[in-house]
């Protein structure tokens, strides 16, 4: 079989554990989708790590080949915009974040309880803070002036981010310090996932039409939150997470399951 991996950076540790993986019986090789890559032959799958414009354009003319790609661009896009992806998390029922959006930070109003403010298109180095006063708004619009943000409140937790990672139907998770929790950071520790939690995870990528992606919950009282979706996140540190990818990825090249997608719905949505 030949696995192509969309990326810029293949020695990503997931990357390179799953490509070691697969090495020897099969050709694995990584494209920088950089708006002149050529793709050549078509390969039997491709991995689409990178979420770039170029590489979403890129996954768009594989898949319009006849090329299967995962996660499918249609789904990766989505998970882009945190306002659309907001919005099919709530039409789906989903326990998300309520999420407000605002054309830039200097037009928020006056800050009556503590915030969260995320950039509304969710890249590498992209803006997410806590805001508990006016102070900390000013400071963050005049360093951010014309980012198109999202807004939620910020929920009353624990300080950590129940993190999991599902990759075709297997689930994973770590629980993390939270950047936006006051205090030095701790280490990560091992979670146990709750068995609705799980299940809810697993509802995402139904929701969203995703095959490798990352759910990001807080506990709220004992109920889970969601605050954020990614399509193909790193899954650092996860024992089975590359062997789990690789078996994704020869299923879906011999033809025996295809990348899912988002639904038309959706795909209407995020094209309005």
């Amino acid at each position: 079989m030949r696995i192509c991996l969309l990326t810029s950076t293949p020695g990503h540790p997931l990357l390179a554990a799953t490509s070691a993986l697969l090495a020897g019986r099969h050709e694995v090789s990584a494209l920088t989708p950089d708006g002149s890559a050529d793709p050549g032959e078509l390969a039997d799958v491709y991995l689409l790590k990178a979420r770039t414009p170029a590489a979403l354009a890129l996954a768009r003319r594989l898949e319009a080949q006849g090329a299967p790609v995962l996660n499918s661009a249609a789904s990766t896009e989505l998970c882009q915009d945190r306002v659309l992806m907001a919005e099919l998390a709530e039409h789906a029922g989903l326990p998300f974040a309520t999420t407000t959006a605002v054309d830039r930070l200097a037009a928020l109003g006056p800050v009556e309880h503590p915030l969260v403010v995320k950039s509304r298109h969710s890249r590498r180095g992209d803006l997410v803070a806590r805001v508990t006063d006016a102070a900390e708004l000013r400071a963050l619009a005049d360093h951010w002036p014309d980012e198109p943000v999202v807004v939620q409140d910020l929920a009353p937790t624990t300080g950590w981010d129940h993190k999991l990672w599902v990759i075709a139907g297997e689930v994973f998770a770590e629980l993390r310090h939270s950047e936006l929790a006051p205090g030095p950071r701790r280490s990560a520790r091992r979670l146990t996932v709750p068995r609705p939690w799980a299940e809810l995870a697993l509802q995402v990528g139904e929701v969203f039409g995703l095959d490798v992606y990352g759910v990001d919950i807080l506990d709220v009282a004992g109920e889970p939150l969601i605050v954020d979706i990614n399509a193909f996140p790193g899954i650092r540190g996860q024992a089975g997470a590359p062997s789990a990818l690789a078996a994704l990825a020869l299923e879906v090249a011999a033809g025996r399951r295809r990348p899912r997608t988002v639904s038309a719905p959706a795909e209407e949505r995020a094209a309005a």
